[in-house]
């Protein structure tokens, strides 16, 4: 009979090693790999900063450009993966998600904590993705309204670890984490 106790601390580890994300830059986790359908329904994968992370709702956020490409395939298929490796861990977190695009006065808190240097990211013209004659043929001004917070529900977690035996466990979010084991 399988210990749950075994399966809670295994994913009580994935919950800290998120949360260190969101605090550490130099975590591995700060950055996972961010995946979505585009609307041409090509599978389409880039790197992403964490920015919360959340366990008693279950959900992780990123922000973004309003007018980038991830966004646009969101709107089409409101899903996405993250995937995370920690080396050191020789863990593989993955997540599977129901994205919300969330813009506007609720994201006002979050903008206000950007520091100004970056939040450049966030006004790229011309527009993320578009073609340009020179490298360096853009301008990155600070718009306020063109920064999203992209709310990342969880409904599956998928945990495995490369230890001298390997181990994996699979979460779900309509089973309330309970989690189960898996062969890895």
């Amino acid at each position: 009979m399988s210990n749950p106790n075994l399966l809670a601390a295994f994913l009580e580890t994935a919950w800290q090693h998120l949360g260190r994300g969101v605090m550490d830059s130099r975590s591995p986790a700060r950055y996972p790999t961010f995946a979505t359908v585009s609307a041409k329904g090509m599978p389409e994968a880039r790197t992403v900063a964490l920015r919360r992370a959340t366990r008693t709702g279950a959900f992780v956020d990123v922000h973004t450009d309003i007018l980038t490409p991830k966004v646009e395939a969101l709107k089409a298929t409101p899903h996405a993966a993250l995937h995370i490796w920690l080396p050191e861990a020789k863990l593989q977190i993955r997540m599977t998600t129901s994205v919300e695009i969330v813009t506007g006065d609720a994201v006002a808190d979050d903008w206000a904590r950007i520091p100004n240097a970056s939040r450049v990211s966030y006004g790229t013209h011309p527009l993320p993705g578009l073609p340009i004659v020179d490298m360096y043929d853009y301008e990155k001004p600070p718009l306020r309204e063109r920064f999203a917070v992209l709310r990342c529900w969880i409904d599956q977690i998928d945990l495995v670890e490369l230890a001298d035996r390997h181990r994996r466990a699979e979460f779900h979010r309509s089973d309330e984490w309970k989690g189960s084991w898996r062969a890895p």
